[in-house]
């Protein structure tokens, strides 16, 4: 379907809000970056022998995946703001096959670094651009129900993948794994090329003048309610992957368990990211976007308490080190799908480059997070809780503030925006 067509925004819209093959397309894209992570994260130990490197040098293959995905993420919007959606949702897909094959060939880990920064530079391009997608064609409450299908998907990630991964393991070698994700994006980037629609026709593209360009990241990062909601965004993404990040700690050092046990800690957190997802689908619409995220927010608070209670006064032991994680994630996804939609209404004719923004500050900070915090909370239960609880409170803080600096005296609706004293156009 073309967009030259005089009405082809209109079918596009038409065809995609309640389309489930766009869902899922967009859906798969999203979920490629967290695949990306944790299919290899039970591989760590076969890393670790079969390239001479120490657990500290495999540790940091996370870090040259996730600073690359974090700082591209300011160029993925834009980029498609210019040249349209589809075209680099391909391009993406196409450069992060070929990272995945480099990454499966290493035989030394300087190569396999090489490979990680190449899949970092590429897989974010589905977290942003098929958010912006989504926010192309609905709005409102109707993107709020886009956004939760979204999440339904994206919240199978984090148990598919290490679960998968740790099935390759036993069934092949740590290079079946790096095949795998080559394999998963090509067998995207055949699915897009065949079916994803462009939602953002010529006319309403942005030419990369650099001058432009610069004016329209200023203006994006000087908005007070879209710097706070992006970084209260980033918040509750670190609060959570405090656990996804030290998942290689979490299950076999702490819980003392098995690579093929990694479930024990994603199942519980990915039916709380399904549920969580459901139960906002069905509350968009019938209570606004603050109130959801407040909603998450007490969740996450009292499920966060309830795990450091846990982790100071009872040992480790399955399900009680685990059964505080899915409230947690219910609370999560309460709250970050209202946030993010909220952030994009803050700039509706750059929303591409908002999104960019938006998940760049998410990105650098689980880099952060990977690189500089965990080292110091990965050793003990108890110090991971109590990180997942800190940062879930100042999560909450930049929430609060946020909700301080916008009107909210209308409803949630289209372009233009409800926050029109103070949006970015």
């Amino acid at each position: 379907m073309s967009l030259k067509h005089p009405e082809g925004r209109a079918q596009v819209s038409a065809t995609t809000r309640t389309g489930p093959r766009f869902t899922i397309l967009v859906g798969g894209l999203v979920m490629l970056g967290q695949f990306a992570i944790g299919t290899y994260l039970p591989a760590f130990g076969s890393l670790s022998t079969a390239l001479s490197a120490s657990p500290a040098q495999v540790q940091q293959s996370l870090t040259a995946y996730m600073l690359p995905f974090g700082l591209m993420m300011l160029w993925h919007g834009a980029i498609s703001d210019a040249i349209g959606r589809r075209r680099s949702v391909l391009a993406g897909l196409a450069l992060f096959a070929l990272g995945s094959l480099v990454c499966s060939a290493a035989s030394q880990i300087e190569t396999l670094y090489a490979g990680r920064i190449m899949q970092g530079l590429s897989a974010g391009v589905g977290a942003v651009v098929g958010r912006a997608m989504v926010r192309d064609v609905a709005s409102g409450a109707t993107a709020q129900r886009q956004l939760a299908l979204v999440g339904m998907l994206f919240a199978l990630a984090p148990a598919l993948a290490p679960v998968c991964g740790g099935w390759l393991l036993a069934w092949a070698d740590w290079r079946s794994i790096f095949l795998f994700l080559a394999l998963l994006s090509a067998g995207l980037l055949w699915a897009c090329w065949r079916w994803l629609p462009e939602t953002l026709p010529p006319p309403e593209r942005h030419v990369l003048h650099p001058i432009r360009l610069a004016q329209a990241y200023g203006n994006v990062l000087s908005h007070r309610s879209f710097v706070l909601l992006a970084l209260a965004n980033a918040g509750v993404n670190m609060a959570i992957y405090v656990y996804v990040l030290g998942a290689p700690n979490f299950v076999t050092q702490h819980l003392g368990l098995n690579a093929q046990s990694f479930a024990w800690l994603f199942v519980p957190i990915v039916v709380g990211l399904l549920s969580g997802s459901l139960a906002l689908f069905r509350l968009a619409g019938r209570v606004s976007p603050w109130k959801t995220i407040a909603l998450g927010h007490i969740v996450m608070f009292g499920a966060a308490s309830v795990n450091l209670s846990l982790g100071v006064f009872h040992a480790p032991a399955l399900p009680w080190t685990v059964i505080a994680l899915p409230w947690f994630a219910f609370g999560m996804m309460l709250t970050q799908p209202s946030l993010q939609l909220l952030a994009l209404d803050c700039a509706p004719a750059r929303r591409g480059l908002a999104a960019s923004c938006y998940l760049t500050f998410q990105q650098v900070g689980n880099a952060l997070l990977s690189a500089v915090v965990m080292p110091l909370l990965a050793v003990s239960l108890t110090r991971m809780a109590l990180g997942m609880l800190s940062i879930q409170c100042i999560g909450a803080l930049l929430a609060y503030l946020a909700l301080r600096s916008m009107d909210r005296s209308q409803p949630l609706s289209g372009d233009p925006p409800s926050y029109q004293s103070d949006d970015l156009r």
